[in-house]
């Protein structure tokens, strides 16, 4: 049984371990009003929002810092690096090279933090594994 809007916190605390999402189905489908407003929603949220807030962060500082010397630092970014390779070359592929590697570490983030807390909250609503 869900809690109603304005019932207090230490009601959800009451309910038995593994028991919290019992009786969301609705018209046939789960409660996605209920799941939402869970705390195992709310911490899946939360660790999603630990890991891509301060990765956009970095990455878009670390674009902008190429894109403002691409505009500004000629002389730096025309730097020969080997033969015909200058450093904005160089920072351009690792553009490339940076993204390839937060999506590598998202996958892994995402496996060993995210998954279980998504199968944990499909678990408890009653819903099937794809």
């Amino acid at each position: 049984m869900t809690r109603p809007a304005g019932a207090p916190a230490s009601e959800a605390s009451e309910r038995p371990a593994g028991r919290e999402f019992t009786g969301l189905r609705h018209e046939g489908g789960p409660d996605y009003s209920a799941i939402q407003q869970s705390e195992e929603f709310a911490r899946l949220r939360r660790r999603i929002r630990l890991f891509v807030f301060p990765m956009s962060a970095l990455f878009f500082c670390w674009y902008m810092t190429f894109a403002l010397l691409s505009a500004y630092a000629h002389g730096f970014m025309s730097h020969k690096v080997t033969g015909e390779i200058n450093m904005g070359t160089v920072l351009g592929l690792m553009q490339f090279a940076s993204t390839v590697a937060i999506v590598l570490a998202y996958r892994r983030f995402a496996g060993k933090k995210l998954d279980p807390e998504v199968d944990r909250i499909q678990e408890l609503a009653g819903g099937d594994k794809e």
